[in-house]
């Protein structure tokens, strides 16, 4: 199974939707919370830019945010690069 790491705030209503769309599909992932600036930045380098939470990256894969992880569910892209 590919590793997955979610860029989060506790407050952000997607970053639930995501991590309950990845609990449904029994994935482990490793959250980062970014009210740190550091992080942040972080997230934003690895992301192309995009400062939005959350930010999804399965293995090497930069999947976007719960929108674009739910439009690739969809289309039956979601699975494969979870390695399920």
């Amino acid at each position: 199974m590919a590793k997955v790491e979610i860029y989060t705030t506790p407050t952000c209503p997607y970053c639930h939707a995501a991590k309950s769309l990845l609990r449904d599909k029994g994935v482990d992932y490793q959250e980062i919370t970014v009210l740190d600036p550091d992080l942040r930045q972080q997230m934003t380098q690895r992301a192309n830019g995009r400062r939005t939470v959350p930010q999804i990256f399965i293995g090497d894969t930069h999947v976007g945010g719960y929108d674009d992880m739910a439009a690739l569910d969809r289309r039956g892209g979601l699975d494969p690069l979870l390695g399920q």
